[in-house]
């Protein structure tokens, strides 16, 4: 009997081979990171949070989830807390997007041709930019065409309106919610065994000077490790997210993958 499971690696070979070699079959690539995240949460939030969207949209889209990246680009400072904080474990630039151009046409030698990758950690961003880039330039050169390529980070589909009911004393910014409401709220409503919220250190929103130096300054990062508060989170939060978020994936997915 074929199996029922959305991951990918869950599957005998030949279940995967019928499931993705027309084409049509989306495979949904999370993509995280080994990152500290305060004292209050575990270092592979970014991980677990868009593995969890990437499973939920492949359930309404007929999709399957890939393994996820779980070691990202180094940690900034300004985004992140930095690099230099212990338990965070990245990687160089040029081996991320080579092991994502590789990964991109190994699935497309199997017949794949549509993608979505699901980012949980901002720092990835550029790198799997140019990840997709030299994937597709080198499936263009062995003629393998057809292939599409959607790259969504799940924080972008929080509009407006769910970040009043969110912040109702007023948003810090996405440059500074690392470990902070949105990350604990959604890690509460999916994790709450991994989540200490009583550990959790209430300090301000990060500051910080319209420039980088490096190596960087230790002591402009927030001891705690978390760059805002994380003490309004809570479950309720994160099932208003997880609504909302999973929602425009699917949404996004869809318009694109018709």
């Amino acid at each position: 009997m074929p199996s029922k499971t959305v991951f990918a690696a869950e599957m005998p070979w030949p279940d995967y081979d019928a499931a993705v070699r027309d084409g049509d079959t989306p495979i949904l690539i999370p993509f995280g990171s080994m990152e500290q995240h305060g004292h209050h949460m575990p270092l592979h939030v970014d991980v677990l949070l868009p593995t969890e969207f990437a499973r939920r949209a492949a359930g309404q889209i007929g999709g399957l989830v890939a393994p996820p990246f779980t070691y990202g680009y180094k940690s900034q400072q300004k985004c992140g807390g930095g690099n230099h904080l212990p338990g965070t474990t990245s990687l160089d630039g040029a081996t991320l997007v080579n092991a994502l151009k590789n990964l991109i046409t190994e699935f497309a030698r199997h017949g794949v041709r549509r993608f979505a990758l699901v980012n949980g950690h901002y720092e990835n961003s550029w790198f799997i930019t140019e990840g997709v880039d030299l994937a597709l330039k080198e499936l263009r050169w062995d003629r393998v065409e057809g292939v599409k390529v959607v790259v969504l980070s799940y924080w972008d589909f929080v509009n407006d309106e769910t970040i009043a009911r969110l912040y109702p004393g007023g948003f810090p910014g996405w440059a500074v919610e690392h470990g902070g409401v949105l990350e604990t709220s959604l890690m509460l409503a999916l994790h709450p065994e991994l989540v200490q919220l009583e550990r959790a250190l209430d300090h301000p929103p990060a500051t910080f000077p319209p420039y980088d130096v490096y190596p960087v300054k230790a002591e402009w990062t927030p001891a705690s490790g978390t760059l805002s508060s994380p003490k309004e989170a809570s479950a309720g939060k994160g099932e208003i997210l997880l609504e909302v978020c999973t929602a425009g994936i699917v949404g996004a997915l869809k318009a694109e993958f018709a």
